[in-house]
């Protein structure tokens, strides 16, 4: 290896530059060919090195700016590569090489990003090539209307070189000149005028301005086109097209100047013409690209947004309709047949929903993944996009046949409807996502009108668990507790621990408004292993500071997130060793759907913690669709029953199946050797008929309701005197 290779090697370790060395050499191949410039291969290679270095910087810069490669684009013109097919190339070289040479060795950006950066730089390397041919044809531009001006203005004293100078500018100009007089009629044209538009020169010859209107002339061209034949400006650019003998169009940018004579009066004007339509067509081309989904041909996210945008800011009397739809169980889809399968189903799918939205005003576009959205426009929405929807749904529910089997598509649709205006795009679009997860949790296969109470409702909701790790470690959570009262004699047996939020906006939270929150989120685990932290050292406390009437134990709910994690049993046994409570001063609550179906492995936790001595509590027993017969192999040693039997004990007389129901409950727990606490004792009738029956404790707002733990200590005191 020789010395200079080596130093390279060293220097670096990944082969970029010789990465980039290949790249540039790949470039210069394909654009060399259609290069006007006196340069050598090889020597348009070492220009193009650095180009390809900026844009392989630029592809991994944080932050990411596709600006960069407007330079890039910029330098190609200025190196004599002007002609459109040395940009159709080097696209196409950085579309098929720039990732694959220089995408690697960034571990924090994917593949994915990297074609997706790739794209960008390629539109804007797009842009700053044109924006480079534009300045230039500008300037080719300004310096022949200076040329022909000069050339008239001093006709008289060197006519014949003043003619011979024009005549070479004139017809050897890449741009197409043409000169008519004030009435319109042309007078003379330039071979690359001639050639713009097909070729024969007695078409353009001889024609009238006027005959080359447009359907799609903006306004004020020929105003300002009269202006100039009236001596009133001296000239104007714009953008005009025009068709050629054959039908189609030519895109120019075309700046037309008057010509005055010896006396200052407008004689001639003079046209000049830099044929656009091609940089036109790919600019359509990338704002295709840049608003449609790649896979379906749907509008995208941008184009549907840039549309319902302008829906919403109409005038008066305007209204909108919005279908939000999410196909229901395709990521099944997606896992058993792999994602090439799933994207010839929303190939499928997009078809039909273009079928529905075929109406003026109407659109249907792709967000993503199996996310679709609808919008119709005008004055009676509010019945268009309830057939809307229900199109949609019909649409889907033929089979769609994917790989030889078939499947039915079901999809849940949110809809808001209503007058322009009043919401902005993002207010909008958070109601009909919260209406779609409303239909999607209702069962799908249905659309959701958008409820303003439901979506505060949603978004309650969503506050509260983007706020709830933050409350945990900022301590706004608390505990109260709930006496379980001995119905024997009345003395309190212990307590149950019941969680509180001190939210700061919206007060005091039960467990029910952010326990549901916790289990989604994960956050139940650290949250429950705080509260039994806290609950079992206020029992350690209770027992060496008010061992003569304190509560005897602490009972403890566990959500079924809990039960399945592993660190359950390691965790009760940690807090229990660190406070120097006994095993037995613990119960643990847990749902009886929790362990509806439970296998060994989920009930194994719980026979290690009985087997300690902690007591396990089968709560809310008889809403689970109790199999009686499946308590023996239950590790628990106290049935809680639900308030839904002692409800009847309320009236009077009491409801004779209720008492007959908790009489046989309280047989089957006493024969298995299991506790009873009954809870929802409300008042004392109730609380004597229960301990009639047999029960052991009970709770309610008939003893107490739940409150700080020195409330529940002079409970306790009062039942000792």
């Amino acid at each position: 290896m020789a010395p200079s290779q080596a130093a390279g090697s060293a220097a670096d370790p990944d082969g970029l530059e010789d990465r980039l060395r290949r790249f540039a050499t790949i470039w210069s191949r394909a654009i060399f060919p259609v290069t006007a410039t006196s340069l050598t291969r090889p020597e348009v290679e070492e220009h193009l090195l650095p180009l390809a270095r900026e844009l392989c910087l630029s592809l991994h810069a944080r932050p990411f700016d596709p600006q960069v490669a407007q330079r890039v684009g910029a330098a190609l013109v200025e190196a004599h590569c002007t002609d459109p097919e040395a940009l159709s190339r080097t696209l196409g070289v950085v579309d098929a090489y720039l990732v694959l040479y220089c995408g690697s060795g960034d571990p924090e950006q994917s593949a994915e990003e990297s074609r997706a950066r790739c794209a960008k730089l390629q539109h804007a390397l797009a842009a700053g090539f044109a924006q480079g041919l534009r300045e230039r044809t500008l300037a080719e531009q300004e310096a022949i209307a200076r040329s022909s001006l000069l050339a008239r203005s001093d006709a008289m004293q060197a006519l014949h070189a003043t003619e011979a100078r024009f005549s070479a500018v004139f017809e050897g100009a890449a741009i197409g000149i043409g000169i008519a007089d004030l009435e319109g009629n042309v007078l003379e044209v330039n071979d690359t005028l001639t050639r713009m538009f097909g070729g024969l020169e007695h078409h353009v010859r001889g024609r009238r301005v006027t005959d080359w209107a447009h359907p799609e002339d903006r306004p004020h061209v020929w105003e300002l086109y009269g202006e100039l034949v009236r001596g009133e400006r001296e000239h104007f650019r714009v953008e005009k097209p025009f068709y050629r003998n054959d039908g189609t169009v030519l895109w120019t940018n075309l700046t037309v100047s008057l010509l005055r004579d010896a006396e200052g009066q407008p004689e001639y004007q003079l046209a000049l013409m830099e044929d656009t339509t091609e940089r036109r067509l790919l600019n359509l081309r990338l704002r295709y690209e840049a608003t449609h989904d790649a896979l379906t041909g749907l509008p995208n996210r941008t184009l549907f947004f840039e549309r319902l945008e302008k829906a919403l800011s109409a005038g008066d009397g305007a209204r909108f309709g919005l279908c939000y739809l999410d196909l229901d169980g395709f990521k099944a889809i997606n896992d058993s047949l792999g994602h090439a399968a799933g994207d010839r189903l929303l190939v499928e799918v997009a078809d039909r929903l273009q079928s529905c939205a075929t109406a003026p005003g109407e659109m249907v576009a792709r967000l993503g993944g199996d996310e679709f959205v609808a919008l119709t426009t005008g004055p009676d929405t509010q019945r268009e996009v309830d057939e809307l929807a229900t199109r949609i749904l019909a649409v889907l529910a033929s089979p769609i046949c994917v790989d030889g089997r078939e499947f039915t598509v079901r999809g849940s649709i949110g809809i808001v409807e209503g007058p322009a205006g009043e919401r902005t795009t993002a207010e909008v679009l958070r109601s009909a996502d919260i209406t779609m997860y409303r239909a999607k949790s209702a069962g799908g296969n249905r659309f959701e009108l958008a409820d303003p109470e439901a979506d505060a409702r949603a978004i309650t909701r969503h506050g509260l668990t983007t706020a709830l790790p933050a409350a945990l470690e900022r301590g706004e959570f608390f505990i109260e507790y709930q006496p379980l009262v001995h119905l024997g004699d009345g003395s309190v047996h212990g307590a149950e621990a019941l969680v509180r939020w001190c939210h700061p906006q919206h007060g005091v939270l039960g467990p029910d408004q952010f326990i549901p929150l916790a289990e989604h989120t994960g956050l139940i685990v650290p949250l429950g292993r705080w509260v039994l932290q806290e609950a079992v050292r206020q029992a350690r406390y209770w027992q060496e500071r008010h061992s003569d009437g304190g509560p005897l134990r602490i009972n403890v709910n566990l959500s079924p997130t809990q039960l399945h994690h592993p660190g359950l049993v390691a965790d009760t046994v940690d807090v229990l060793e660190r406070s120097g409570l006994e095993p037995g001063a613990l119960c643990l609550e847990v749902t009886e759907s929790a362990l509806i179906g439970a296998d060994e492995d989920l009930l194994k936790p719980l026979r290690q913690l009985a087997e300690m001595g902690v007591d396990i509590a089968l709560d809310d027993f008889g809403t689970g669709y109790s199999n009686l017969a499946n308590l023996r192999r239950l590790p628990v040693s106290v049935l809680k029953l639900d308030r839904s039997f002692t409800q009847g004990m309320q009236r009077h007389p009491a409801d004779p199946v209720d008492l007959k129901i908790v009489e046989g409950i309280v047989s089957l727990a006493h024969s298995l050797q299991l506790a009873v606490t009954v809870e929802g004792v409300e008042t004392g009738a109730q609380a004597e008929q229960l301990r009639e029956l047999g029960c052991d404790t009970a709770q309610g707002w008939y003893y107490a309701r739940p409150g700080p733990p020195d409330k529940l200590h002079a409970l306790s005191l009062a039942d000792a005197v």
